[in-house]
């Protein structure tokens, strides 16, 4: 796909606050229809490359194009109201004295047939009807399906979504969040999310674009960010990581856990990553590891283990098959797949 294809280009993006740069050299590709989330710890810059795409910050140098067009460069700066660009913001912003399709027609000024347009995406995000309401008589659910639809109602080129389900709670967070990926894919959309929740991340994205220090990490489709990490940073990030030390011959890995399968070919030593998934911890009088804490998470029970080297791992059993800690047990790595490995340099 060529740039001149895409629906939002970044190069060599900067912004730096004073001695602390916001934003390193971020470069990103957003393509036609795509939802890609953007996640990172709190701090990592992921706010202000929301912000420097809708116009809400200047950049120090860089250049970024929304649509077809430059809208923040050396020679460029394109206000906010002037880009192909949706905000839904975290406190979700709706003007309490406007009712819904109030809300929805302000973005509207220059749309001929604002009615008609305001109809269509109130029906688009299910709230026909509804437009005479006002947000307090409105749910959480539905005040975010207002934003959403305020959001589009313009046809941005791309719609960003700054923490959209933080302020909701985590039951009433999925259904929205499900509801608000099928109004994008219905609506042939793009979407770009900034989250810290990783979960999140995974769920919804085409693609996840893992952030540090004003750079990204790795993007990558969710598959490959989980399984395939490009460091140990994304490996903990997005999600538990254990990491067992072993020398690497070829695509095997001799570990205190037996040989393992591990992507690409090698020699040397390195440190293997296993989530606990992937972990089978067994009961055994005879184990060399010991079973130092659980923690129950419902329908199953994490196990923190310390194996004979002092280094610890976990692993998960059935709620209904628990062990009680001091346990000596053995562990063993259930894997059908190669597994990442990093050299220890």
């Amino acid at each position: 796909m060529s740039q001149d294809d895409l629906v939002l280009v970044l190069r060599d993006v900067r912004k730096s606050f004073g001695a602390v740069p916001a934003l390193d050299g971020v470069s990103l590709d957003v393509r036609p229809g795509e939802l890609l989330v953007v996640v990172g710890p709190s701090g990592c810059g992921k706010t202000t490359l929301l912000r420097a795409i809708a116009g809400l910050t200047r950049i120090d140098s860089g250049t970024i194009r929304a649509g077809a067009y430059e809208v923040a460069g050396p020679r460029t700066f394109v206000p906010p109201e002037r880009r192909e660009v949706g905000v839904v913001f975290q406190d979700l912003a709706l003007f309490p004295h406007l009712d819904v399709g109030g809300n929805v027609v302000f973005g509207l000024d220059r749309e001929p047939e604002r009615r008609t347009r305001t109809a269509e995406v109130l029906d688009l995000v299910g709230l026909g009807g509804l437009g005479g309401r006002f947000p307090h008589e409105l749910s959480g659910g539905e005040r975010q399906r207002v934003a959403l639809a305020r959001a589009l109602a313009p046809r941005p080129a791309v719609v960003m979504f700054d923490e959209p389900f933080s302020h909701l709670d985590r039951n009433l967070r999925a259904t929205v969040r499900e509801h608000t990926v099928e109004v994008l894919r219905a609506a042939r959309a793009t979407g770009v999310f900034v989250t810290h929740d990783q979960d999140e991340a995974l769920a919804i994205g085409d693609r996840v674009a893992v952030m540090r220090a004003g750079q990204f990490e790795q993007v990558s489709e969710p598959e490959r960010v989980f399984h395939r990490p490009a460091n140990r940073f994304v490996a903990t990030f997005l999600g538990e990581a254990d990491f067992v030390p072993g020398e690497r011959t070829g695509d095997r890995v001799d570990t205190p856990l037996g040989v393992l399968p591990v992507h690409d070919s090698g020699s040397g030593p390195c440190l293997v990553m296993l989530r606990p998934h992937e972990l089978a911890v067994d009961e055994d009088d005879g184990g060399d590891a010991v079973l130092t804490r659980t923690e129950f998470r419902g329908a199953t029970v994490l196990l923190h283990v310390r194996l004979p080297d002092g280094s610890t791992v976990r692993g998960i059993r059935p709620h209904s098959a628990p062990l009680p800690v001091g346990s000596a047990v053995s562990v063993r790595a259930v894997v059908d797949h190669p597994l990442t490995a990093f050299p220890i340099r």
